[in-house]
């Protein structure tokens, strides 16, 4: 379970990034008071453009971000008064997150397994099972300043399984991905639903939210503009697809 009670985040800016913004403010707010919950059991999906908040919101929930102000709890923790225990129950997936290079993929899963302190027994069979879902057999021993993009994805998203964590965060899980990988990424993200974790994930690619998701909630400059199921979103559109509908919901925002 997450749980998002008005959450607000603001960011002091430097004079080079007011210059680079155009803007005397010494303030940017990135997150402005929301609120939703993500069930167990459930896929939980966070729509916006490019800096709508979305990263922002992930990373607060994460605990790499602390919030402004408003609470945040992790399958019943405070994840801002106690951000090492909200950790411990938190699988993060994010594209900006570095992997050790002159690591392989072994390596670097073992690494974090031990950062757990999952024991050995259970590592190598969630190791396994991960390496074969995401077909990582054949370069489990290479380095990973050698893989391609979409293997160290899949090495990031090993990382990110190995401790069985009960809340799920991806952050545009499949973005830049071949179809094999990706297609692979999404079954993951089903198993963790069939398995009663909870998941919450951004995506740009629609098909992808209308495959998955049970719930939904859009975000645009920092402000909530819609959160629901994804049956309540289907049967209250005035437009003819999911795209659409989220352009609509945006674009009207902004005449408000």
């Amino acid at each position: 379970m997450i749980e998002v009670t008005n959450l607000y985040k603001e960011f002091i800016l430097s004079k080079q990034q007011q210059k680079e913004l155009n803007t005397t403010d010494k303030k940017s707010i990135a997150v402005n008071n929301i609120s939703f919950k993500c069930e167990p059991g459930k896929i939980f999906s966070l729509l916006g453009p490019n800096g709508a908040g979305k990263t922002t919101t992930l990373r607060m929930l994460s605990t790499i971000f602390k919030p402004t102000s408003g609470t945040i709890k992790i399958a019943g923790i405070d994840a801002i008064e106690y951000p090492q225990e909200a950790r411990k129950k938190i699988g993060f997936l994010t594209g900006s997150t570095g992997l050790y290079a002159r690591l392989t993929p072994n390596e670097l899963v073992e690494y974090f397994a031990k950062l757990y302190h999952v024991k050995h027994s259970d590592l190598n069979i969630r190791k396994d099972k991960l390496f074969t879902l995401l077909d990582m057999h054949d370069f489990q021993n290479k380095r990973i300043g050698k893989l391609s993009t979409g293997m160290k994805q899949k090495v990031s998203i090993c990382r990110t399984m190995i401790h069985d964590p009960q809340v799920i965060i991806f952050d545009e899980p499949t973005s830049g991905l071949d179809v094999i990988t990706a297609e692979n990424i999404i079954k993951l993200i089903k198993d963790c639903k069939s398995e009663g974790k909870t998941v919450i994930f951004s995506s740009h690619i629609m098909s992808e939210v209308d495959l998955l998701c049970d719930d939904i909630a859009i975000i645009h400059k920092g402000k909530l503009l819609y959160s629901d199921t994804m049956n309540e979103f289907k049967n209250q559109m005035i437009t003819e697809n999911l795209t659409t509908e989220f352009i609509h919901i945006v674009n009207s925002s902004k005449n408000n």
